[in-house]
């Protein structure tokens, strides 16, 4: 179907899969285990998270309110109120947000910190990405982490949100692999968006599909989503052990396991962070990429959507969010 979206509806989508994002950000971060590294897969301290409690919202288990956000969450806010105000990604000036709203206390890596510094110092932004791990630039998973709203917002053309979701990695990620994360969960977030809006649900196949005709082929993040195909329906464990958790924190083994999430929960989002929280790993991430494609579908407040009980118990979102 073939639609024209207008800034009010693009917004709202927006912020939908923005609510989705930082609730699972903000409730993943209470089960986040110690900042160990972690084999995905396996079975050892910190790989699997209680998920007791967030098995059901309003249960009397859930961990006592405000859920803070992290550095996901903020830097994704970036993002929406740069579309609220522009429609578009503008490099320079989001690379300026990122690095003046910069809260250390939010739990920013060494390199994205080191990024936004030099940035913020008056580095040009090209420079700063690509001076990241001995010039080889980072293939974390933040682009990733920040940009599903993105995606909801261009709900009427994957291409439009591959392109955007380039530009608004490339100020921080200058590593193919990162940028190729990012494209695929802004694509990934622009269908689930486009589903809600037609009033159908892909199968989960067709959604990762999807994803995977936009990202470029010769990356890793490309070939997790192909076999993330084959995974579907498959146990938790073989999963996280085929594709990550993201206690590696890089896109490689962060994005195809949230893709999978979300498109086997695309529409029951407290089952989408369940499964994030019982994967470990880098949860609060996991779950606020997971968190924002799911929300682009299911919005919030409805039947599977965001409950209104987790959107009341997380952290405001900065007074400074248009």
């Amino acid at each position: 179907m073939s639609f024209t979206l207008f800034a009010d509806a693009r917004l709202a989508l927006a912020r939908d899969s923005l609510a989705g994002l930082s609730t699972g950000d903000a409730l993943g971060e209470r089960y986040a285990p110690p900042a160990t590294a972690v084999v995905p897969g396996d079975d050892g301290p910190g790989a699997w998270a209680d998920p007791s409690g967030v098995a059901e919202p309003g249960a009397g288990s859930l961990p006592p309110a405000p859920w803070s956000w992290t550095d996901d969450t903020e830097m994704a806010c970036s993002v929406v109120a740069e579309l609220a105000a522009a429609g578009t990604i503008d490099r320079d000036r989001l690379a300026l947000a990122f690095a003046e709203r910069c809260d250390a206390r939010r739990g920013y890596g060494a390199g994205a910190m080191l990024i936004l510094r030099l940035i913020r110092s008056g580095t040009p932004w090209p420079v700063a990405a690509a001076s990241a791990f001995d010039g080889q630039g980072s293939c974390g998973n933040g682009a990733a982490m920040r940009v599903g709203p993105l995606g909801a917002y261009f709900a009427d053309s994957t291409a439009r949100a591959a392109a955007q979701a380039r530009a608004s990695a490339e100020v921080t990620h200058a590593h193919p692999e990162g940028i190729a994360g990012a494209v695929a969960v802004a694509v990934a977030a622009a269908l689930a968006a486009r589903a809600r809006l037609d009033g159908h649900r892909p199968a989960p196949a067709r959604l990762l599909a999807g994803v995977a005709a936009v990202v470029d082929a010769g990356t890793e993040v490309h070939r997790g989503v192909h076999t993330a195909v084959g995974l579907l329906g498959r146990p938790l464990s073989r999963v996280v052990a085929a594709l990550g958790n993201g206690a590696r924190v890089t896109a490689q083994d962060t994005v195809a396991f949230t893709l999978w999430v979300a498109a086997t929960h695309l529409d029951d989002y407290p089952a989408a962070i369940r499964t994030c929280v019982r994967a470990g790993g880098d949860v609060d991430t996991t779950a606020a990429i997971a968190g924002a494609v799911v929300a682009a579908y299911t919005g919030v407040g409805t039947s599977g959507g965001v409950p209104a009980a987790w959107l009341a118990a997380r952290e405001p979102l900065p007074a400074w969010l248009p």
